[in-house]
């Protein structure tokens, strides 16, 4: 299964699953030219010249406020956000827990964004893994 399969199984291709694709071929590159074993602010220094690179708008270190019950009870600051549809959250680890999965999940319910990835640089090889919140069958997303 490749990368394009993978969107596709998960239900939002299209522009949606476009933009994850360029945002996963962008990190490929930084993966692949810098290896493992820098610290997370390396990748998403080389990651955000990857995306200007590719003309991906994106923030970075995004702040994302947290409300209950209407109320801000928070704030976290999102690695980076893509076209102001997508969060991307780094690591520089080895192996990804159930606890970076979480992070990622809480941060998509507590914000309107519904698609995230979960990208680790600490391996030789890119961990990547796309988490999607309340997904929709009839979305045009």
């Amino acid at each position: 299964m490749n990368a394009n399969d993978s969107v596709q199984a998960a239900g939002l291709g299209g522009a949606f699953g476009d933009l994850s694709q360029r945002v996963i071929g962008c990190a490929l590159a930084v993966s692949n030219t810098l290896g493992g074993g820098f610290l997370e602010s390396v990748y998403e220094n080389a990651l955000a010249v990857e995306l200007e690179s590719r003309r991906i708008p994106f923030e970075r270190q995004k702040a994302l406020i947290v409300r209950y019950c209407s109320v801000e009870v928070g704030h976290f600051y999102a690695d980076l956000v893509i076209d102001g549809r997508l969060l991307v959250e780094l690591k520089a680890l080895r192996q990804l827990t159930a606890e970076h999965e979480a992070q990622v999940m809480n941060y998509l319910r507590a914000t309107d964004l519904r698609v995230g990835l979960l990208q680790s640089f600490g391996a030789p090889r890119l961990g990547v893994r796309r988490f999607v919140w309340g997904y929709q069958d009839d979305s045009t997303i």
